[in-house]
């Protein structure tokens, strides 16, 4: 989430005792007087507008994220060029790697986990050979072997990486140790006592055998799964070790490639809108996209109202849903809340405020 730091503080600037003026001293003069508290000051006033015309922007933007860059910068790179009070992004993907990053704004930060626990598809080669400390190309190599697999000795392993398999995440993670991420910890030098974890791998396939050096597969999985240590397990097993030189994820929760909009194209849509040639609103997606899986249900705007005071709504009569569990509401066709049907009561979850830049009604005609 965003952190707002506050602005420093600098203290009155005491008078020089061989001053004539030590006997008259004054804070406010003081502070009035130095330069530097009068530079402080329009630095407090510039951060205080620039804070008050961040504007509410609510929607998904999937970028199709270059190589190089981290997700936290891609965050931050679209919350400047919206000008949005918040945002956020549905899943890391590493620097080395391209593809759909889906970033929230706005309301639609309230939807990220329903992204995140979707499936997740990625592209990506493995380079055999050489086992390296992070996994992929960007580490040092550990192990190196002259042997190379055989496609037939490639397509025999990947039924024991299909279905629910233990994995150790990479040394270098994001996961918490004792509130220390894994990253961290190895850069330090340290080895970092990662344990198995159970992950879903629903599909992987062999798609493309680059000579003896390479091979390139699809791998279609679940929530917490690491295709890099996907790749330095097949290679341990294989007994030719390999690590990642090439990833790009597809699919990422409701969102494909389809959705996704190169970084250069989306500056070129803010710059068109800047001269009233656009609108960023044909960039987003609406909020409701990331509950593709969840049902809707359209009540009054009597009830609308109660819900979004946080109050519960009896469901009565023939057309009242019968099943419980999760739903997203919608009067008048627009999104309302996230609430949960339970017996015989509609109880709100999370409350939905759509006022500012939404998607435009192209992509609100597609949901």
């Amino acid at each position: 989430m965003n952190v707002t730091t506050p602005d420093s503080v600098i203290a009155p600037q005491t008078a020089d005792s061989n001053t004539p003026a030590e006997n008259n001293f004054s804070p406010e003069r003081a502070r009035h007087n130095d330069p530097r508290q009068q530079q402080g000051g329009k630095q407090r006033q510039q951060g205080n507008q620039q804070k008050r015309d961040r504007r509410d922007v609510h929607g998904w933007v999937i970028l199709d994220k270059p190589i190089g860059m981290t997700s936290t910068h891609a965050v931050a790179v679209l919350k400047r060029l919206f000008n949005a009070k918040r945002a956020g992004h549905a899943g890391t993907l590493d620097p080395l790697a391209s593809g759909g990053l889906p970033i929230a704004l706005g309301e639609a930060t309230k939807t990220v986990p329903f992204v995140m626990d979707g499936r997740k598809r990625y592209r990506f080669t493995v380079c055999w050979g050489e086992e390296r400390d992070t996994d992929d190309t960007e580490g040092q190599v550990t192990r190196t072997s002259p042997d190379r697999p055989s496609e037939e000795a490639i397509r025999a392993l990947l039924p024991q990486f299909t279905g629910t398999v233990l994995q150790i995440p990479p040394q270098y993670s994001a996961i918490k140790i004792q509130g220390e991420r894994a990253y961290d910890m190895a850069r330090d030098g340290e080895v970092v006592p990662l344990q198995p974890r159970p992950v879903e791998i629903h599909e992987l396939t062999l798609v493309e055998q680059q000579g003896t050096e390479r091979s390139v597969f699809e791998a279609e999985c679940g929530k917490g799964t690491y295709v890099r240590a996907l790749a330095r397990d097949m290679g341990r097993i294989l007994g030719c070790y390999g690590h990642i030189c090439a990833l790009r994820r597809t699919i990422c929760g409701p969102f494909t490639e389809d959705d996704m909009i190169p970084l250069a194209d989306l500056e070129a849509l803010c710059d068109r809108a800047a001269s009233g040639e656009g609108s960023l609103a044909d960039a987003l997606l609406p909020v409701e996209t990331a509950l593709d899986d969840i049902p809707a249900l359209a009540v009054t705007r009597a009830d609308a109202a109660k819900l979004h005071r946080g109050q519960a709504v009896l469901l009565r009569g023939r057309d009242a849903p019968i099943s419980n569990g999760t739903v997203y509401v919608t009067v008048g066709g627009r999104l309302l809340a996230l609430a949960e049907i339970g017996n015989g009561e509609l109880i709100p979850k999370r409350v939905f405020n759509l006022t500012g830049l939404t998607a435009s009604p192209v992509h609100k005609e597609g949901v």
